[in-house]
């Protein structure tokens, strides 16, 4: 029996992005403060179309339990809480947070932490591949939180100078704090640091799309059965 087609979805606070298993080259629209989670998949399905796909890869920024978005966005519009995106494609789909899709797609082993430097700060650990969703970006740092200190906002509002120095600063606290083998920074704003940090390896959006695909291979797939609700 043939393998399902997968639609790789990578929601951001800035571009809404898509990508079909087999294909190379991605397609997206705008996304912003307004978006609702309907907008997303019209939105979806209008750059999609002539792809065809029998699953679907959600990756939205925000915190998800057993598959359901459990707050709403920070940089987004309302209703994602609850909200049934599997009714909405029409296909079997499979949602989790942004950051977790780029962890996936970034693994290679052991014990990583992922690090998204984007319009937030994203966070995953996945040891021995088990994954463990983080929420990082909101804990306090100095006097606001780590992604104040560390997101493509904060980079435009303090410079490169300070902000590579914070980055580098942030990624060696939760080094200590989390003892990953290896840590990769990923996200739009990772692109900017003239260097990586020790022990760092770079990520890519690109690998949210890998992340989207492995995310129906089984050894993904069972870690997402045994966190649906009985």
């Amino acid at each position: 029996m043939a393998k399902p087609v997968v639609l790789a979805v990578d929601v951001g606070g800035t571009h809404v992005k898509a990508l079909l298993e087999g294909e190379t080259e991605r397609r997206r629209f705008q996304s912003g403060p307004e978006l609702t989670p309907k907008a997303m998949v019209d939105g979806v399905l209008e750059i999609v179309d002539g792809w065809a796909f029998e699953r679907v890869s959600l990756g939205i920024p925000t915190p998800v339990r057993a598959g359901t978005a459990v707050a709403e966005p920070v940089n987004l519009g309302k209703g994602w809480v609850g909200f049934d995106f599997e009714k909405a494609f029409g296909v079997p789909t499979r949602v989790v947070n942004d950051a977790v899709l780029q962890a996936i797609g970034s693994y290679h082993g052991g014990r990583m932490l992922f690090l998204g430097l984007g319009t937030g700060l994203g966070s995953t650990l996945i040891v021995d591949g088990v994954v463990e969703p983080l929420e990082l970006g909101h804990l306090p740092f100095r006097k606001k939180t780590y992604e104040d200190y560390v997101s493509k906002r904060a980079l435009k509002k303090h410079g490169k100078k300070k902000w590579q120095a914070t980055v580098f600063e942030v990624v060696e606290t939760l080094t200590a704090a989390f003892e990953p083998d290896y840590v990769v920074l990923g996200g739009g704003a990772a692109d900017d640091l003239d260097r990586l940090p020790p022990n760092t390896r770079p990520g890519g959006n690109e690998l949210a799309f890998q992340g989207g695909f492995r995310l129906w291979e089984p050894e993904w797939e069972q870690q997402e059965a045994d966190t649906e609700p009985d």
